[in-house]
Formats: structure tokens, C-alpha cells, sequence
């Protein structure tokens, strides 16, 4: 699409109910990064209260319309996801605004590839819109979801605010409580600051529909200095601006309302659990879903699935968090296992069905389970896709312990196109799983007490080694061929097996990355650098390449809240993990208290940790150990006064040599390494100057 064009959503797919709208860009440096937001307005084109306003704070609504489903990793950046449950969206809303905004004075021009996408019910992308001239804002609005004699239709918008989040809210009608000093500074701004080619919503092809109806249009901007002479110029271009607040009612006094707030908060984690009341270790406490009488896989999968779906029906929060990303409907969920569906000459019986109900309309979804390292079986699924299409079900969802990577599907099936009924194939990992009960109980809270309770066990239940759900645990058949053809210097270039490792070490980054993102409570995200391609398969056999040439396989994660990127290395010729962080030089100070202040912080690190200095113009600079250097903070200072740009953070170990998760495997050696590196060293690190924009406080529950 094309800045100010418009479509009917019915005109491109019959599975519009629900729609996810994904926000996406690319940075050169893999640290570019914005949050998302909606606004939901009524037919003056304002919010009907603060609670129409969903962002970081304020990620879902209650009646299941609007639901921000986080950040998730692309071939070249990384993309935000918003579900849009559109038969659940209230009668007095007419239009719904998706924006984006940036933090600390950074600006889109910064991003690469700043795109938006809609997708319908079954995963299938319906429209792109990608915005060119984003070069000085701090926010903008994407585009708008807007309703015409009943049906949906959408808008590409592409306008850019100076003014940020704050400001773009408070142009919507939402009363901002902000820090003074946030407030101040925004009072000093004009709250748009429309840039010359980015500041009009509706150019060129507008919607003939829209350009007659007053509750879809917006006064221009009110201009003090035109007289009388003005009233011959040409009219200024419509905005998606709204009319401004509504003023309180005369002799109304206003009312105290707790406000949307954007100011930073430090999250608030749950305190050292109180003293047991057993009278030994030996004593076990009483699990609801109980691990001791699993002795076989199919005991397994048949325990986890009725453990997972029956939370999911019994907790809102958690069973809408895991299906919003498959395109069901907020409504009353119902969970089932064991269900036999006709299939040919003898009955299929997958392992659960998720059904949700919504204004007397059904979506339901076949799930197939599979725990340990037990893999899908494509003729299982296909019968699966078969049965939900001529039932018209509208998912299939399979859940493993294997993680599925873009443009490599875990399960290749064959889909019947001249079916009118499209049913969607979606993977869930055990692991992602595990992180949204983390993230929910531990970091954002539920809604009651017996909820925390019932996703704490799941959770209990879901870590216990004999239960079968460890996620993503053996490097697969190519693992030990691989290493050995790098020490003995006869893996050959092309080799498929290379190809192979790379997308098992694909699979364990993302795995890193939620568990460290559930313990913490923030976004860790695998970095994806532009200059390494677009396309994921060119991209992986690229890594697999060097692989073969050089022995390694290389990561980079970002960690909210960390000042700078973590790049992991496994140097298979060595047998070595190397953990890295490079920090900035203050802007401020001298050299000097800048070595000794980086020594003090990093009181706690481990003795063997390895600090160089970065310098202009070279290499690198002088280096040690933390344990030399504790006396000596001099010696970090170059001996020829070259100008110091940052330094490098080091940790090294040694590395698994199995494929497996075991004690002495390679999986465990990673994630112990990331662990180990950011509690002792990149948690203790100033943070970043603070966002404009930052994430949410949440206080756990249970």
C-alpha cells in the first residue's frame, strides 16, 4: 500500500474476525528499537477515556478487542505483534490508531525497513505498508482501523510526531501523568510536529468515503496569524489530528482519575521465599500436577497437554496470551483432550481441542503434542490439517519441544488451495510457554491469587526434569560430524551438515533468549544485522559458510536495559563459549575515573574476567584481567593518550561436548554462559540514560 490508501479487509480475506497488525524495522547496529501503542476513538476522534490508550503499561484490554503481544525476531530486525479481536471491539469505537514511538531522543531515520503488516485469522499476510520518509520523528502513526457501513477497512497513514509517545497520546484526548520534568519538557513542544512529507495522513489516492463524513475528518491546525487575505489560499491538507480535549462540563468540578503514566519504574521482584515448615529436605511438597508417575513419552505428552490446556481454560489471562497470536477471539474458552474426529477408515484422535466462543461463534483448534526430543510426524499433522478443514476448524496448533525458525516450518504440509476454508498451522515451543507463565506471574501479575498459584505449578511442573518439557535440547545428528570435521580440517564448504548446526544454534539462541527474558522480566531479543540479508535461508547458509571456514558460530543478543549487545561465540576448534559486552565511554571525565569507576562497578565479577579498552582508530587497546586490574586501574589507560571509545567485557569457559542438555552438553554450557555472564557482570552495569518511553512497573502476585 501507499501512504493515505485504503482497503476493505473483506475484499482481501473471508477470516477477518480477528487480524494481528505487526510493527516491524531494522537497524544497522541490531540496538534500534520502538514500542508500539493503540488508541481506541470514537466518532469525534478522541479516546472515550485513558483506558482506550494501550502501551507498554496498559498491554491488553479487558474485553479481550486489543492485545500487545511483544516483540518477536525477523530475518533483519525484529517485528511487534498486536492482536485485534475486531467482533469484540465496542460499537462506539470508529477508528483505532497503531503507532510507534522511540526513546531517549532517537529518531525512526535511524531504522532501517520501518514497516507495518496485517494478517487474517489463519497467519496469512494481507497487505504491507512500508513508510520511506520517517527521518526526524520520534512517533508515528502506522496506520488506522476504521469501520464503514459495518465492515472494517484500513488505512495507511505513515505520520510522523517530534513530540513522542506522550505527546501523540495526548493529541488523542489521553491526560498523560508524567514526571515533572517529562511534563514540562512536553508542554514545551508543539504536541505535532508534522514533518514536510510525513505530517499529512491522507494524500494523493484518499477515501472518497472518509473525505464526506465529518467524524472521519480533523479540523487543520487553528492558525492565529491568518486574516481576512487567507481566506483565498488553498485549504491546508487533512491530518489524522483529532479535534482537542473535551473540556470539562461548566460547574463540573474534575474528578481525580488515576492516569495513563510513561514514566520510568523500576519492576518490583518477588522477595526470598519464606522458611519451609518440613522437618528435612526429604519432604516434598504437595504438587498439584504431580511428575513421579510419568514413566513413558506417551504418559508424558498425555499428562502435559491436559496439565497446559486445563490453565489455560481456567486462567484468562494466560489461555488469551497463548492463543491471541493464532487469531482467536477473546471469548469462553473450553479445552478438551483425547477427542476422537472421523478420519477415513478408522478415527483420529489428536491430543487436545481448544475451543473459544464469542457472540455464539465458535473457533476451534487441534492441538498435537509432542515432549522430550520426540519430533512431529508430517503425515500426523497432515491428517490433523485435513480433518480441521473439512470441519471447518480454523488452527492447528502443534506444541514441542523444538522451535520453529522463520522460512524453515517444522512440518511441511500440503495445503489444498481449492478449499475455500483456510485452517492456519501454528508451533508453539514448551519454552515459550514456560516464559509467558513466567512473565506473567513473576513480573506483570494475574488477576487473583489462585491464578498465580495455578501458573506457579504449571510452571513447577513444566521445569521438573522427568516432565519432558525442557524445550529445545540436542544439537541433532550433524552436531558431532560437524566438530569433528573442524578439528581434524575436513569439513568442506557446502557441506549440508554445516547448514544443519547453524539452524540448531538458531533454535538455542531464541531458547536462551526467553528464559533469560522470562527470569528478568524484560525483552531479550537475538539480533538480526541488516548487513547480513533479508532472506533467512541466504542468511543461514551465509553463517553456515563461515562455520566452515572459521571453526565458529556467532549471537547477538539484546537485553532491555543493557548498555550495549551481548555477543556470544562458540569457537568449536577451541572448544571455548566466549560471552562479550562492549560498553561506551562516558561522556564526561576523565580516562582515569573513567577505569577506576568501571572497576569499583565491577566488584562482584569474577576474577577472570577480561577488560579491554577500545580505542580510535585501532584494534584495540590495553587489556587484563578484573584481578589484575583491581590495583592497577591505570593500566587500562593506552600509554600514548590515544582517545578511549568504550570498553570490551569478557568472559570465557569451556564448552559441552555432547550435542545434548545434559551436565557436560553443549546447550547447557550456552545457557550457563549467557546466565552466569549477565548476573555477574552486565546486571551490575549503568544502565542506559533513561527512555522517554520506558517499560512497565508490574508487582507480581503469589
Amino acid at each position: 500500500m501507499i501512504k493515505g490508501s485504503n482497503v476493505a479487509l473483506a475484499a482481501l480475506s473471508e477470516d477477518v474476525g480477528s487480524v494481528i497488525v505487526g510493527l516491524g524495522w531494522g537497524s544497522p547496529t541490531g540496538e534500534g528499537d520502538a514500542d508500539v501503542s493503540v488508541l481506541l476513538l470514537d466518532a469525534d476522534g478522541k479516546v472515550r477515556s485513558d483506558t482506550d490508550f494501550y502501551f507498554y503499561n496498559n498491554p491488553v484490554a479487558a474485553d479481550g478487542s486489543v492485545q500487545l503481544l511483544g516483540k518477536t525476531p525477523t530475518e533483519d530486525g525484529s517485528e511487534d505483534r498486536i492482536s485485534f479481536d475486531l467482533t469484540a471491539v465496542p460499537a462506539d469505537v470508529h477508528r483505532i490508531v497503531v503507532a510507534a514511538s522511540r526513546y531517549g531522543g532517537a529518531r525512526f531515520g535511524e531504522l532501517q525497513d520501518v514497516r507495518l503488516s496485517l494478517a487474517d485469522g489463519t497467519g496469512e499476510d494481507l497487505l504491507r505498508f512500508a513508510i520511506d520518509d520517517a527521518d526526524s520523528v520520534s512517533a508515528i502513526i502506522f496506520g488506522e482501523l476504521y469501520r464503514r457501513a459495518e465492515e472494517w477497512k484500513f488505512r495507511a497513514v505513515g505520520q510522523g510526531y517530534a513530540s513522542g509517545l506522550a505527546g501523540l497520546a495526548t493529541d488523542f484526548g489521553v491526560d498523560i501523568e508524567d514526571d515533572a520534568a517529562a511534563v514540562e519538557a512536553a508542554a514545551g513542544e508543539t504536541a505535532l510536529e508534522a514533518e514536510s512529507g510525513s505530517g499529512t495522513a491522507v494524500t494523493g489516492e484518499q477515501d472518497s468515503e472518509a473525505t464526506g463524513d465529518p467524524a472521519h475528518q480533523a479540523a487543520p491546525a487553528p492558525n492565529p496569524a491568518a486574516g481576512p487575505a487567507a481566506a483565498g489560499a488553498a485549504p491546508e491538507p487533512l491530518t489524522a489530528v483529532p479535534s482537542p480535549r473535551r473540556p470539562a462540563e461548566d460547574g463540573e468540578p474534575p474528578k481525580r482519575v488515576a492516569r495513563p503514566r510513561t514514566a520510568k519504574k523500576k519492576v518490583t521482584l518477588p522477595k526470598v521465599a519464606r522458611k519451609s515448615l518440613a522437618e528435612n529436605e526429604s519432604w516434598r511438597e504437595a504438587r498439584l500436577f504431580p511428575v513421579s508417575a510419568l514413566k513413558s513419552d506417551r504418559d508424558r505428552e498425555t499428562r502435559a497437554t491436559s496439565v497446559l490446556l486445563s490453565v489455560m481454560a481456567q486462567v484468562p489471562e494466560f489461555g488469551r496470551r497463548l492463543t491471541a497470536a493464532f487469531g482467536a477471539p477473546a471469548g469462553r474458552m473450553e479445552t478438551f483432550t483425547e477427542v476422537s474426529l472421523p478420519h477415513g477408515d478408522s478415527p483420529r484422535r489428536p491430543d487436545g481441542v481448544i475451543r473459544v466462543e464469542r457472540a455464539g461463534k465458535l473457533w476451534t483448534a487441534l492441538v498435537e503434542t509432542k515432549t522430550n526430543g520426540n519430533a512431529l510426524r508430517t503425515e500426523q499433522v497432515q491428517a490433523y490439517m485435513d480433518i480441521a478443514a473439512r470441519r471447518g476448524y480454523e488452527a492447528v496448533i502443534t506444541l514441542s519441544n523444538d522451535v520453529a525458525l522463520e522460512g524453515s516450518p517444522l512440518v511441511d504440509v500440503k495445503i489444498d488451495k481449492r478449499r475455500k476454508h483456510k485452517v492456519a498451522l501454528r508451533h508453539l515451543s514448551w519454552a515459550e510457554v514456560a516464559h509467558q507463565a513466567q512473565m506473567l506471574i513473576r513480573h506483570e501479575g494475574v488477576g487473583n491469587a489462585a491464578h498465580a498459584w495455578l501458573l506457579q505449578e504449571l510452571l513447577h511442573y513444566l521445569q521438573h526434569e522427568n516432565s519432558g518439557c525442557h524445550g529445545f535440547q540436542n544439537m541433532g545428528p550433524a552436531w558431532v560430524p560437524v566438530r569433528n570435521g573442524i578439528d581434524d580440517e575436513t569439513l568442506c564448504q557446502g557441506d549440508p551438515r554445516a547448514l544443519e548446526v547453524v539452524e540448531s544454534w538458531e533454535r538455542l539462541v531464541r531458547q536462551v533468549c526467553l528464559g533469560l527474558g522470562g527470569e528478568l522480566g524484560q525483552k531479550v531479543l537475538p539480533v538480526q544485522r541488516a548487513k547480513r540479508g533479508t532472506d533467512p535461508g541466504a542468511r543461514r547458509t551465509l553463517l553456515a559458510e563461515r562455520l566452515c571456514a572459521e571453526g565458529r558460530l556467532e549471537a547477538e543478543l539484546r537485553i532491555e536495559g543493557t548498555p550495549g549487545v551481548l555477543a556470544v561465540t562458540a569457537d568449536l576448534r577451541t572448544g571455548r563459549l566466549r560471552t562479550s559486552l562492549a560498553i561506551p565511554a562516558p561522556e564526561q571525565g576523565y580516562p582515569l575515573s573513567w577505569a577506576k569507576r568501571l572497576v569499583r562497578t565491577l566488584a562482584e565479577a569474577p576474577a577472570d574476567l577480561h577488560i579491554e579498552t577500545l580505542v580510535e582508530g585501532e584494534t584495540g587497546g590495553p587489556r587484563g584481567t578484573l584481578e589484575r586490574l583491581r590495583p592497577e586501574p591505570a593500566d587500562l589507560l593506552p600509554k600514548d593518550g590515544a582517545g578511549i571509545t568504550g570498553f570490551r567485557l569478557t568472559l570465557l569457559k569451556g564448552m559441552g561436548s555432547s550435542r545434548g542438555n545434559a551436565e557436560t552438553g553443549f546447550i547447557r554450557s550456552v545457557d550457563d554462559a549467557v546466565h552466569r555472564f549477565y548476573t555477574t557482570v552486565a546486571a551490575h552495569l549503568d544502565r542506559p540514560a533513561p527512555r522517554r518511553t520506558p517499560s512497565r512497573e508490574a508487582t507480581p502476585t503469589g
